[in-house]
């Protein structure tokens, strides 16, 4: 993973055979972001995705293997006691063009990776919430 800076936005280009999600917390580490949001797109050959059963509150996840395109990659950083928190959504589609898409969990990159991530001033810490059964903004 290597990235520059520009101002409140940095350019990162995760590698072959890198984690999405790991390459972002390592940004955000080394640069001390605290909230941001970012999106990218690439190619990869293994992403698992999930979807939150709101009744019995746990993610439904769900793997692919193969060569895909990252179509779609959103998400948002935060912080849940004091470490970074990210979340994030992804589209991939297949060599037949079918979209998966949900929660990332994880997203290994088979060529590259290119991620854009805003850095917003401030911070918005996470706490879980009993009712819903999720990490929610607390502000």
């Amino acid at each position: 993973m290597e990235y520059r800076g520009f101002g409140n936005h940095y350019v990162l280009r995760v590698d072959r055979g890198e984690e999405v999600l790991a390459s972002i917390e390592k940004l955000c580490r080394a640069e001390k972001i605290r909230l941001g949001s970012a999106v990218g797109l690439g190619a990869c050959d293994r992403v698992t995705v999930g979807l939150f059963d709101t009744v019995n509150r746990v993610y439904k996840k769900r793997t692919f293997t193969g060569p895909m395109e990252i179509t779609s990659l959103v998400g948002n950083i935060s912080e849940k006691d004091g470490e970074p928190y990210l979340h994030f959504h992804i589209n991939v589609c297949d060599e037949e063009n079918r979209i998966w898409g949900g929660h990332l969990n994880e997203c290994l990159i088979s060529a590259t990776g290119e991620i854009t991530v805003t850095e917003i001033e401030g911070s918005v810490e996470r706490e879980m919430s009993e009712e819903i059964g999720l990490n929610l903004y607390r502000f």
